[in-house]
């Protein structure tokens, strides 16, 4: 799926300051929406709110029972779509969950924003969104005003509105599916990074192009760096080998076959078995929508790629990058027991 945002509008917007339960903060619910009336402020609430969606990811409303009709966040935004003046009391109801939520001391507090936005295009459909944009983090500015001959200036905290928080555009399409959702969170690790898109927007994958992409690249990878080498005998090398064919594989398809892929990165039967094996055996256990013929996402390739490892650590001594032929590097062993790697080049650069 595609997003085109150009021509978005945000056309109610409020906003309320949710702390830590946990640690005894505060939910400070405001009395109506903002006024939207400054052009430049408009312009700049785009941009702080929407460009960070410039390569979606999509995800849909689940619940427990995988009712996404049951999920707070997909029933208060069905409310709004269905009734756009309940907006500012739909975005109460949403602050007091996302308050609710958290819970675990590690996550800050912040101002939630609530907009309803119009006139996006998704894979060429109109329609309109929800956004949820939670800023925790106010970095220091200075203003400066000149009043005749004199300067005053003065320190204060804002928004740097080229970095969002959290935020996520729930869009009104395929809503009896959960509708469709882009999630953009900045935390990486701990508790935090699993707040915003599991505890409080309740969020799956989509079973889309970009998910089969990224699953089948995450299962390529695991095999071939932890099952592989048991199994079988691997060098480092080879698995390095392995892991470039396979995003190469990606890069030069447009669409996927899973036996066609096998057969090309492993060409032993023995191993394609193993590797099916494994695959079978991860998507069950780690709930993984795999399938084994889908069109290629390039952006999901581009995102793997850059985890995909092609260092080859030498002790502490030597790092080698392997980007190419295989057959230029060569490993063994000299009488005395001292391993090498022998390499093969035309040019020195």
């Amino acid at each position: 799926m595609q997003i085109d945002l150009s021509a978005a509008t945000i056309t109610a917007l409020s906003g309320h300051d949710v702390g830590n339960k946990n640690n005894g903060e505060q939910l400070y619910i405001t009395s109506e929406p903002l006024a939207l009336t400054d052009e430049s402020l408009i312009e700049s609430l785009h941009h702080y709110f929407l460009k960070p969606f410039n390569q979606p990811i999509f995800y849909q409303f689940t619940s427990s029972t995988n009712h996404p009709e049951l999920n707070p966040v997909c029933q208060f935004s069905s409310s709004v779509f269905e009734d756009e003046r309940s907006f500012h009391m739909q975005s109460i109801h949403i602050a007091k969950h996302l308050f609710e939520c958290t819970q675990h001391p590690n996550i800050k507090a912040g101002d939630l924003f609530v907009a309803y936005i119009q006139h996006c295009l998704v894979d060429g459909q109109t329609c309109n969104a929800i956004g949820l944009f939670k800023a925790e983090h106010k970095d220091p500015f200075i203003v400066s005003e000149r009043n005749g001959k004199k300067y005053k200036m003065t320190l204060e905290r804002g928004f740097n509105i080229n970095n969002l928080d959290k935020g996520a555009l729930i869009f009104n399409v395929h809503a009896e599916s959960g509708y469709r959702v882009c999630s953009i969170d900045k935390s990486t690790r701990g508790a935090d990074a699993q707040f915003w898109k599991d505890d409080f927007l309740g969020i799956v994958s989509c079973a889309d192009n970009y998910h089969f992409t990224h699953n089948f690249l995450s299962v390529t990878k695991a095999f071939v760096t932890t099952e592989l080498p048991e199994s079988f005998e691997v060098s480092r090398a080879d698995q390095i080998d392995l892991l470039n064919k396979s995003v190469a594989y990606f890069k030069e398809n447009e669409r996927f076959n899973e036996q066609e892929f096998a057969q090309h990165l492993f060409a032993d039967q023995e191993v394609i078995d193993s590797f099916t094996k494994f695959k079978n055996t991860m998507a069950t256990e780690a709930e993984l929508d795999i399938k084994g013929s889908f069109d290629i996402s390039t952006q999901a390739v581009a995102k793997q790629a850059r985890v995909f490892k092609s260092v080859l650590k030498l002790d502490k001594n030597f790092h080698i990058y392997i980007h190419g032929n295989r057959e230029l590097i060569e490993r063994g062993e000299d009488h005395d027991g001292r391993k090498y790697y022998k390499i093969y080049y035309t040019e020195e650069h």
